[in-house]
């Protein structure tokens, strides 16, 4: 049987609905604090669960949490043989243990399994539904995937676990290692988790998008050949053609048109895309400006850590919610 790790900062109701949705289904938990200021800590005492409570000695994030509730167990000699990752925002649809329990016991050479995550409400929001958009990725195998996932617990210890020094993306640098040591990752055809983004302001998705610049130039550095296309892209998109496009500006007009022409192109591609791949006439043209767009705050979370790692500064958390 599997065990949770669940991991959570001020997650208020959200919390206790994924608490809930665990232990209606028989699931042990481990609930992994990360300096909530709300009552996180009492509502998951009152579920039963282990609480493991962050210190501030250490920077706070996801991958130090997940990696604290795995050393907890690992410290009562209590390791599962499975254990599934889980933000403190989502909840786990009925079923999924059995189906991710069941493909790894018939597939010895798998070390993860995932599933499908589901936006719980992605008409509240475009930055929602942008959510919901990036969650479904086709099944089978796959190198990478989020931080809701099944592991088999011995490769997990085997490979090291979670780097905590990373503040984000720390799921797909686990998993790229993972795939390194000779294991199979599976995404399984199945609803797996809700998920509850409630980003209702540019504001959110902006930091979000820094968040995950910042998490691509960390996981780059580690593993060169991941994210290669991201952080060209937005190194391009975000940095070199508005500099052509102000360099034009100063005579050679020419410059800044092929600026604009290479941007429309860019949107243009990405508009057919999203509908290709199921987005409706209405949908598509905003989500394609925002992915656009997106290129800049990942410019500029790529630049936060080259900067701060020149520096040999701590990272901090970037936080959107």
């Amino acid at each position: 049987m599997s065990t949770a790790i669940v991991i959570g900062r001020n997650e208020g109701d959200r919390l206790i609905t994924c608490l809930q949705s665990l232990k209606s289904q028989g699931v042990e938990i481990v609930y992994v604090d990360s300096q909530s200021l709300d009552n996180s800590v009492l509502h998951a005492r009152e579920a039963g669960a282990l609480v493991v409570e962050l210190t501030n000695e250490q920077p706070v994030n996801a991958a130090r949490a997940r990696q604290a509730g795995f050393n907890a167990l690992q410290a009562m000699d209590n390791l599962p043989e499975f254990i599934q990752f889980l933000d403190g925002d989502c909840t786990v649809v009925p079923g999924w243990f059995c189906a991710g329990e069941a493909a790894l016991r018939e597939d010895p050479n798998l070390g993860l399994v995932t599933g499908w995550r589901v936006e719980l409400h992605p008409e509240r929001s475009v930055y929602n539904a942008l959510c919901q958009f990036e969650w479904h990725r086709p099944a089978g195998e796959i190198s990478v995937c989020g931080g809701d996932m099944m592991v088999r617990s011995s490769i997990f210890a085997q490979v090291g676990g979670f780097d905590s020094d990373l503040i984000a993306c720390e799921d797909f640098d686990f998993c790229l290692r993972l795939g390194k040591a000779g294991a199979k990752l599976k995404r399984l055809p199945v609803n797996m988790t809700m998920h509850d983004a409630n980003m209702t302001q540019f504001g959110q998705w902006w930091r979000r998008s820094v968040r995950a610049g910042h998490g691509n130039a960390d996981v780059g550095a580690r593993h060169p050949i991941a994210f290669r296309r991201e952080l060209t892209r937005a190194w391009v998109y975000g940095g070199l053609l508005p500099l052509v496009f102000i360099m034009g500006l100063g005579g050679a007009f020419w410059l800044s048109l092929s600026v604009v022409a290479a941007y429309s192109v860019n949107y243009f591609r990405t508009l057919f895309g999203l509908m290709v791949n199921g987005l409706t006439i209405r949908q598509a043209p905003l989500h394609a400006a925002l992915i656009l767009l997106s290129k800049f705050p990942n410019l500029l979370g790529m630049l936060l850590f080259y900067v701060k790692r020149a520096r040999g500064k701590k990272m901090q958390i970037i936080e959107y919610k």
